[in-house]
């Protein structure tokens, strides 16, 4: 029995395309001591998939031959742990692959729950990103005013129900209108702008009165600039991602550091969601309540089939997503 598995052909220097990537088939791979044998069921997609290929970051850079890395939900299908059963289901650090080998104590059980989904977006990665960061970074309370970039992704949805279930006034940007009225409709933003638009500054001086005291910053560059000038004193910036430098070998700005963190006294912070873990429990339990209540609304962008992985990092790249983007690579089990 072959494994299929998306390997990089070649480390890009500019903008992603499909000839970075290729499928091949490899052998099965076997369980050994500790180990069990997994089978991949969700991938997590992630802009943070674009920035390991450019070199060491918080993990391993991704060398040319390498398959893919990524988070994912996986079904155990051989186990030689004795903490770990056969039909468990997990997560894991995994490859774009059909199945994958990992150390039994290196995986996590997961609960049961109604869509299986769920423990990769509003329960997962993206779920805990943003509470993670808004909460232990950004510090909202209830009146302020939080602004969020890349407002229609993953992170950035939650990030922004999250503020106003704490009673926040909460501003998006986002691309394209048809993207702006989503984040205002469905996931209940105050104000959503186009970044696309001529006249961010304008426009961030008409959403944001009263000015910003917590920015989440998911993309970086120019709009990383133009917000930092809207920021109130005792500002926090919650420095998540920078996806708008990923995809480039010319990143832009900002150019207004350091002089504006000090006559404004931000804090700027950047954070890894893994920090947090410990807090992961307390994370659940809080979106379960929000979800329950109807304050957060779960939004997912599931791409079919293992083939289709590198087409939907480059789409997440360009913004074709809304919600947590996943790929799909087998049936859920249950």
């Amino acid at each position: 029995m072959q494994n299929r598995q998306i390997q990089i052909a070649e480390l890009p220097t500019a903008e992603l395309t499909p000839d970075h990537f290729k499928l091949v088939e490899a052998d099965m791979p076997k369980a050994g001591d500790g180990e069990v044998l997994l089978k991949v069921i969700l991938m997590s997609i992630d802009a943070a998939n674009r920035s390991w290929m450019k070199g060491a970051t918080y993990r391993a850079a991704v060398q040319a031959g390498d398959p893919m890395p990524t988070y994912a939900i996986c079904e155990v299908v051989e186990s030689n742990s004795p903490k770990i059963s056969v039909g468990d289901i997990v997560a894991a650090e995994a490859t774009w692959s059909d199945y994958i080998v990992a150390k039994g104590h290196r995986v996590e059980k997961l609960p049961k729950v109604e869509t299986l989904s769920h423990l990769m977006s509003v329960y997962g990665i993206a779920g805990k990103t943003a509470y993670h960061g808004l909460m232990s970074i950004g510090n909202p309370v209830a009146g302020e005013t939080v602004l969020v970039s890349a407002a229609a992704g993953s992170v950035g949805g939650y990030v922004g129900q999250i503020a106003k279930a704490l009673g926040c006034r909460v501003v998006g940007i986002a691309g394209g209108p048809e993207k702006c009225k989503w984040v205002e409709d469905e996931m209940g933003f105050d104000a959503c702008i186009d970044y696309r638009e001529a006249g961010l500054s304008k426009a961030l001086a008409a959403a944001c009165p009263n000015g910003v005291d917590v920015y989440f910053d998911n993309v970086g560059g120019k709009i990383l600039e133009s917000s930092l000038n809207f920021m109130n004193e005792k500002g926090r910036v919650v420095c998540c991602g920078a996806i708008s430098q990923y995809d480039t070998d010319n990143p832009t700005g900002p150019r207004n550091l350091p002089g504006v963190i000090v006559v404004k006294r931000l804090k700027m912070e950047g954070f890894i969601v893994m920090d947090f873990a410990h807090n992961d429990a307390k994370c659940v339990r809080a979106m379960q309540h929000w979800v329950g209540t109807g304050q957060i609304k779960v939004t997912e962008d599931i791409v079919e089939g293992l083939e289709n992985a590198p087409q939907a990092l480059i789409g997440l790249l360009a913004g074709d997503n809304k919600g947590k983007r996943l790929v799909r690579v087998a049936a859920d089990p249950s």
